[in-house]
């Protein structure tokens, strides 16, 4: 049976997740934000990664460099992500060692310097991380698919931020982004592992609740309208290989049509991962692979749906064989999906993809650090409510369901298609 979840919130809009998992004498604790690259306007994308970066960087009672070295010394780890709709700080450290951390997030939630030596520093980090990414091909393919998809809402952007806007961006820019987002009202403290609710419940009064209560940050985000056509773009750069990324528009995580959705990507794909942290299974067994990849069309075939606040994409990416034209592989792609909606999905194959995507989220909750991780990241978009009833969900998909999932959302004048050709220049020649 598991393992019951209590619920609280502080005077200072900090909400509070715990759960016990007495398996092994460690705690995972993840400090959730509500702020990510689609809260992020034009002139200052690549805001929420910067200031992530930033909380790294000490305060005056934990200067950076040697909370790294306690960290390291006590046998724990800790890091950070950003993300479309949020960004979070965990770490998972043995359990007496546990309240280290724990300080430190309560610390730096007001107390980071934001030094503008420091500042300056980490442009050049970032900016390099950003010119790294742009010598891969699949990079520069995702991100103009993402900009053509999302003319309107701020999924348009990358999470690293436009190259223009990180070398504008200043530290005045930072720190009104950190002022206003990262403060109790706005945040989750979700922790798992060997602990006693109600002392750890007292430790977080202690340590979180002399806080100052701020207002809630205001989230102002563009509707996205209807997409009035398949849209297309081409990027053309070094290399030898042809990639192609197809991404339809694909509901919200609370939306009905979500879970059918990820059925059909099981069956179609393999199952997708919504634990960031997590792995996939193979999918060689799946329905693209089979066409594209032992059809000896595709070199590779992936894809990805994400659990987010607002719709956003269900993409499907293609490593092309050499000799194999777009307009082959995408005309393959289609008879595959045009021969799913003409043909009754069979019982066992349906099953086989429910298995998949159960086992695959049962393999990402294994750990007390995902445990603490999905206790946390479900309430970024819905609340722990939608983890505790997904199972029961997926079991609940028929093949109606699935056909008519595709059949509204995976159509051509829904996606925006997107090719990176090879234009014969060395890899370091743009």
């Amino acid at each position: 049976m598991p393992a019951p979840v209590l619920s609280a919130r502080l005077r200072n809009g900090l909400e509070v997740r715990l759960k016990e998992v007495h398996t092994a004498p460690v705690i995972s604790s993840w400090l959730w934000y509500r702020v990510g690259s689609r809260n992020e306007r034009t002139g200052r994308t690549g805001v929420s990664h910067w200031v992530e970066h930033m909380l790294f960087k000490g305060t005056p009672s934990f200067p950076a460099r040697e909370l790294d070295r306690a960290i390291s010394r006590d046998g724990g780890y800790w890091n950070a992500f950003t993300w479309l709709d949020w960004t979070t700080f965990f770490s998972t450290m043995p359990a007496d060692k546990a309240d280290l951390t724990m300080r430190l997030e309560a610390d730096r939630m007001v107390n980071s310097l934001f030094d503008p030596k420091e500042v300056e520093s980490e442009r050049t980090v970032i900016i390099a991380e950003r010119q790294g990414h742009e010598n891969e091909p699949t990079f520069r393919l995702s991100e103009e698919v993402q900009a053509a998809a999302f003319r309107v809402h701020s999924y348009h952007h990358e999470i690293i931020g436009d190259m223009a806007d990180l070398r504008s961006i200043t530290r005045d820019d930072l720190y009104d982004h950190y002022r206003q987002h990262y403060c109790p009202s706005n945040a989750v403290l979700a922790i798992a592992g060997d602990f006693r609710s109600g002392r750890m419940l007292h430790r977080i009064r202690e340590l979180f609740g002399s806080l100052p209560r701020l207002p809630q940050p205001a989230v102002s985000v563009r509707e996205e309208p209807p997409q009035p056509g398949e849209r297309r773009v081409e990027v053309l750069g070094p290399g030898e290989t042809t990639y192609m990324e197809v991404a339809y528009h694909a509901p919200a995580a609370t939306d009905p049509d979500f879970v059918p959705l990820a059925v059909a990507d099981s069956v179609l794909a393999g199952a997708s991962n919504f634990n960031l942290l997590g792995d996939g299974l193979s999918n060689k067994t799946c329905r693209l692979y089979r066409r594209l990849v032992e059809g000896e069309l595709a070199a590779s075939v992936d894809a990805g749906l994400s659990a987010t606040i607002n719709p956003y994409l269900y993409s499907i990416s293609l490593t092309l064989r050499p000799g194999v034209t777009p307009e082959r592989a995408l005309a393959a792609l289609d008879e595959e999906l045009d021969s799913l909606l003409q043909a009754p999905i069979r019982a066992q194959d349906l099953e086989k993809a429910i298995k998949q995507a159960k086992a695959l989220f049962a393999y990402s909750s294994e750990s007390i650090t995902n445990q603490a991780y999905w206790l946390g990241s479900t309430e970024m978009f819905a609340n722990y409510t939608w983890l505790d009833t997904y199972l029961d969900r997926l079991s609940q998909v028929t093949p109606e369901t699935v056909l008519e999932v595709v059949r509204r959302r995976l159509l051509p004048r829904h996606r925006t298609v997107g090719i990176y050709q090879p234009d014969g220049a060395e890899p370091n020649g743009r």
